[in-house]
């Protein structure tokens, strides 16, 4: 990941921030005196950041005593930051499952700002199979397997960004290809990608969709070129078909 310029961010909302974290380290609810002493901030600032964050529901002001606590809203996003890494916890025996099977790397990549990006890997014991390095925290481009099934599930107002910058990097032939892929994708629900960013290492993948039919992630399958399929019709992409909707329909996708 790219770091960030020095002045390309918003030092407001830094001290807004720092307020929040302030609070939350201290573990009691703070009155407005007590955050201007920690903070040192002036008190016509301070009432002006308290408000906004309270009016937000990231901050809660007790009308009784005057003091300050984690709002609502943070709760709401810790909730389903809590909830994504349930996901993961869930289909972790899947993804074993699936690494038994197939001996190679096998990946879970979630959706992020920056692309998709790994967040669990399964390898087989040493000795045993195939693993190819790959690291959590990874993000993976739009020509792996990975990326184009987010590219082809994804609302496109949240990955067009993303796709923008990915393809000024392909040449036209490949993008004019990946239109056509995005097709197969999802009319068969499995995407491949032959060596993309290395050679002779190609992946497989497939979505894990909830009730909505909304992407949680993606399952990767990484390995040397000649044992990962390229197709779905070889015995390994029929069994990922399959399993994949068995994922989905622990999430309530029908």
């Amino acid at each position: 990941m790219e770091g960030i310029k020095k002045g390309t961010t918003i030092q407001s909302l830094e001290i807004g921030m720092s307020i929040v974290d302030l609070i939350a380290k201290q573990g009691k609810p703070l009155k407005f005196s007590d955050i201007q002493d920690l903070t040192k901030i002036t008190k016509s600032n301070l009432y002006k950041y308290l408000n906004t964050l309270t009016q937000l529901e990231i901050l809660y002001r007790d009308k009784d005593s005057g003091a300050y606590v984690l709002g609502s809203k943070l709760i709401e996003y810790g909730m389903i930051a809590a909830d994504q890494e349930n996901a993961v916890e869930r289909i972790a025996p899947y993804l074993q499952e699936i690494n038994e099977k197939s001996l190679n790397t096998v990946l879970y990549s979630v959706w992020t700002q920056n692309g998709p990006m790994i967040v669990r890997e399964f390898k087989t014991n040493q000795g045993q199979g195939y693993n190819i390095g790959a690291q959590i925290g990874t993000f993976l481009p739009l020509l792996s397997a990975t990326g184009k099934v987010f590219a082809t599930f994804m609302d496109e107002h949240i990955i067009r960004e993303w796709k923008e910058k990915e393809l000024k990097q392909a040449s036209p032939e490949k993008a004019k290809h990946l239109d056509e892929e995005y097709k197969s994708i999802r009319e068969k629900e499995i995407s491949f990608a032959r060596e993309p960013l290395v050679s002779s290492v190609s992946s497989v993948s497939f979505p894990v969709f909830d009730y909505k039919k909304d992407v949680l992630g993606a399952v990767t399958i990484v390995g040397f070129s000649e044992l990962i399929p390229h197709h779905e019709e070889e015995e390994l992409s029929k069994y990922l078909i399959n399993i994949s909707k068995e994922i989905s329909r622990t999430f309530g996708y029908k």
